[in-house]
C-alpha cells in the first residue's frame, strides 16, 4: 500500500476535495515520471537560449543598424527576464550582423527549441494519461512543436509591446506594476494555448484555465525574482566562479520553470480525472501513460 492509498489519506480525501486533488496531482507526478520530463525540457531549453540569443542579436544588428537607441530598447525588453546572461546580451546587442552567424543561430535555436516543445508534448500526454496508441504521430508532434515556438515568440513580442505601452503612458508611479501585470497576462495566455494545443487529446478550456493562471503567475514570479537574485550572487562572485554560476543558474531557473509548469498540467489532469464519476481511483488504475 502506497502513502496515497492509506486509510488515513483516503479518509481525508473523501472529506476534502482540495486535498483529494492535491494527492492525485502528487501521485500523478510520481506515476508519470514528470520530474524526468521536466529535466528533459529544461535541458533542451538551456540548449536553445544561446543560439536563439545569437540569432536575435544578429537580426537586430542587421535591421536596426545605425539606430542604437531603438536597438537597446528592444534588446532590453527581449532579454530582461533571462537571468545571468540577460544584462550581457542587452549591453552587447550587435555581434556583427553576419548572415552566417544568423543561419547558425537560427538553425541551433530551431533544433533545440523544437526538441524542447516535443518534450513538452510528450510530458503533457503523460500527465493526461494518453495511451501510446492514441498519441499523435511524429509529424504532427513536430508541427505542434513549431507552433509552440511561434506561441512563445509571440508571447515575448506581446510582453515587449505591453511594456512599451506602459512606459509610453508615463505612468511612473504604477509603471512597474503595469509591466508585471502585462507579463502575467501574456504568460497566462501563452501557457493556456500550450496546454491546449501541445497534447494529443483536446481538453476543455474549462479544465485548463485554473492551472494556466497558476502557472502564469508562478512563471512571472520566477522571471522577475530569479533575475534579481542571480544579479545579486554574480556581482559578488569571482570571474571563475561567475562562469560556473551562469550555467548552474540558468539550468536551475529553467528547471524550476519546467517543474512549475508541469505541476500545473498535473493539477489540471487531476481535477479532470476526479470529476469523472467512472474514473478508477485509490491507486488501482494502471499507468496508461506507458501502456498500449
Amino acid at each position: 500500500m502506497t502513502w496515497h492509498t492509506s486509510d488515513r489519506v483516503i479518509t481525508l480525501r473523501d472529506k476534502s476535495r482540495p486535498f483529494d486533488i492535491t494527492v492525485e496531482m502528487l501521485d500523478g507526478w510520481r506515476r508519470h515520471l514528470s520530474g524526468r520530463d521536466a529535466s528533459l525540457i529544461s535541458f533542451y531549453g538551456f540548449l536553445s537560449i544561446f543560439p536563439l540569443a545569437l540569432a536575435a542579436t544578429t537580426v537586430l544588428g542587421i535591421v536596426l543598424d545605425g539606430n542604437e537607441n531603438l536597438q537597446q530598447r528592444v534588446t532590453n525588453g527581449a532579454f530582461d527576464n533571462i537571468p545571468l546572461i540577460g544584462d550581457s546580451l542587452s549591453n552587447n546587442p550587435d555581434p556583427g550582423g553576419s548572415i552566417h552567424v544568423l543561419i547558425l543561430g537560427l538553425s541551433g535555436a530551431l533544433w533545440s527549441g523544437s526538441r524542447a516543445f516535443v518534450a513538452i508534448h510528450h510530458a503533457q500526454d503523460d500527465c493526461w494519461e494518453v495511451s501510446i496508441n492514441n498519441r499523435a504521430k511524429t509529424p504532427r508532434v513536430r508541427g505542434r512543436a513549431l507552433l509552440g515556438i511561434a506561441i512563445l515568440g509571440g508571447a515575448q513580442l506581446g510582453a515587449m509591446v505591453l511594456a512599451g505601452i506602459v512606459h509610453g503612458a508615463s505612468l511612473s508611479a504604477i509603471g512597474d506594476l503595469g509591466i508585471i501585470a502585462s507579463a502575467v497576462l501574456v504568460n497566462i495566455v501563452s501557457t493556456l494555448l500550450i496546454m491546449r494545443l501541445l497534447v494529443s487529446i483536446t481538453p476543455a478550456w474549462s479544465d485548463l484555465w485554473l492551472g494556466a493562471v497558476t502557472a502564469g503567475v508562478i512563471v512571472t514570479a520566477l522571471q522577475h525574482f530569479s533575475t534579481a537574485l542571480a544579479r545579486y550572487f554574480t556581482e559578488r562572485a569571482s570571474a571563475t566562479y561567475g562562469s560556473f554560476a551562469v550555467v548552474l543558474g540558468l539550468v536551475t531557473w529553467l528547471g524550476l520553470m519546467a517543474i512549475a509548469s508541469l505541476m500545473c498540467v498535473e493539477f489540471n489532469a487531476a481535477r479532470t480525472r476526479l470529476s469523472d464519476p467512472d474514473a478508477v481511483r485509490r491507486g488501482e488504475r494502471f499507468d496508461v501513460a506507458i501502456a498500449p
